[in-house]
């Protein structure tokens, strides 16, 4: 039986229509230094690239 990396299923979703999503980086600290709108664009979930997909969706086969 194939099991769940863990680390990656914390860190990605998928979506109901087959997608994965992440998180952007850089929005933990030192945010004073970094202008509204790329704080506000850090905000958002963002696609994972497709070459991706594949290997993460192999870690997930439950998800």
């Amino acid at each position: 039986m194939q099991k769940t990396k863990k680390s990656i299923a914390k860190r990605f979703k998928l979506t109901a229509s087959g997608k994965l999503m992440r998180r952007s980086p850089n929005s933990g600290h030192l945010l004073r230094f970094k202008s509204t709108k790329s704080k506000r664009r850090n905000g958002q979930d963002k696609r994972v690239d497709e070459g991706f997909e594949k290997t993460l969706k192999s870690a997930m086969p439950f998800a």
